[in-house]
């Protein structure tokens, strides 16, 4: 039963490109026999159960598929809007990129002052930035924009209908934080 969990695992981790069979014997340490037997009893299982996926076997390679039969299901799903609400910092995140970009991660976090892993993850599953490129420094750290997606969930031909940032705020009189003591030795 281990190995037909093994085979699910690195069947999921392979995304929508599946893998050979003879790449699953390498990963599995098996003959490409015992790896196409393997893939067999998987399928019959997801079967058995009455699964919502199905395990598919085109030119040698295998893939996990939803079930045919369940595609009125998918299509309302891919029709149904996408949750349209961000968390504040996701939103801070989009904000930065819309208006800095390219950006790396790392100029980012430095705005925030925190870590923002988390929002840009978020921000790239719903398609509304994308990595646009590397920059040329050590480490060649990724550079992230807004998408076609952005500006259309935010009803903009381009980016040059973004709202004008307020003016940086000028340099403050240090008297204004002076304590009282200090303004009357003044």
């Amino acid at each position: 039963m281990q190995l037909l969990s093994a085979v699910e695992a690195i069947l999921f981790a392979a995304g929508s490109d599946g893998l050979q069979t003879s790449d699953i014997a390498h990963i599995l340490d098996c003959s490409e026999a015992d790896a196409r037997n393997l893939c067999h009893q998987l399928r019959a299982a997801f079967n058995e159960r009455g699964a919502g996926i199905t395990l598919q076997e085109v030119a040698d390679t295998w893939q996990l598929t939803t079930r045919p039969e369940l595609a009125p299901f998918l299509k309302r799903m891919a029709q149904a809007p996408m949750q349209s609400s961000l968390s504040a910092a996701a939103l801070e995140v989009l904000a930065i990129i819309s208006y800095k970009q390219p950006i790396t991660r790392a100029e980012i976090d430095e705005i925030r002052g925190v870590q923002s892993d988390r929002a840009l993850a978020t921000l790239v599953h719903r398609q509304l930035v994308r990595e646009v490129g590397r920059q040329d420094a050590p480490g060649r750290p990724i550079l992230f924009g807004t998408t076609e997606q952005f500006l259309r969930h935010f009803g903009l031909k381009s980016l040059s209908e973004l709202p004008p940032l307020p003016p940086a705020p000028e340099e403050q009189d240090v008297s204004l934080f002076a304590l009282p003591s200090e303004i009357a030795r003044d």
